[in-house]
């Protein structure tokens, strides 16, 4: 997946010292590395009965809503707290120093229906540990969790493996 790796930006000492940001804004600018992730994340689910995507914001957004349009199923966005204009289920999640929130609204994932979750990056497992429970406190099924970016170093594979989850990434990071 060299390909996809080298359109992937390394910012360094950013948003805090000692950490590496993958930036994924490079790829996404670069039609042929944009068009080769969608491809990737999408052909593992070729003939799997999957009823939505759902992305988690906000580059999650950019990459379900593709993937979305190639399996011809709809998009349903994941939230952090306040942003949805409707009635929502929330979940709460720790992060390093308290807690955060991801909200969807309450009718966008009907009782049974198969959801892929999509993201940009895994790092700690965190926020996707939190959407996985947040999609199946409504009755959505997840059939897997698919990120152009793996951090193995973080253990946020293992986190979601450990929760009876189908990982797919495109490439990984060693270190933070």
């Amino acid at each position: 997946m060299d390909a996809i790796k080298s359109k992937i930006r390394t910012i360094p000492d950013y948003p805090h010292e000692g950490i590496m940001f993958r930036d994924i804004t490079t790829l996404l600018a670069d039609a042929r590395g944009f068009r080769k992730a969608v491809d990737e994340l999408v052909q593992p689910h070729a003939g799997v009965r999957i009823d939505k995507v759902a992305g988690i914001e906000a580059r999650g957004f950019i990459l379900g809503g593709a993937v979305a349009h190639q399996l011809s199923v709809g998009f349903v966005p994941i939230r952090k707290q306040g942003k949805l204009p409707f009635d929502t289920a929330g979940q709460d999640y720790e992060l390093e120093y308290g807690t955060d929130r991801v909200e969807i609204h309450v009718d966008a994932i009907e009782p049974g229906e198969n959801v892929l979750l999509v993201d940009d990056l895994i790092a700690t497992g965190g926020t996707m540990a939190a959407a996985v429970k947040l999609i199946r406190s409504i009755g959505g099924a997840v059939v897997g969790c698919s990120f152009v970016i793996d951090l193995p170093d973080l253990g946020g594979r293992k986190r979601l493996e450990d929760m009876g989850l189908t990982i797919q990434t495109l490439v990984s990071f060693e270190g933070e």
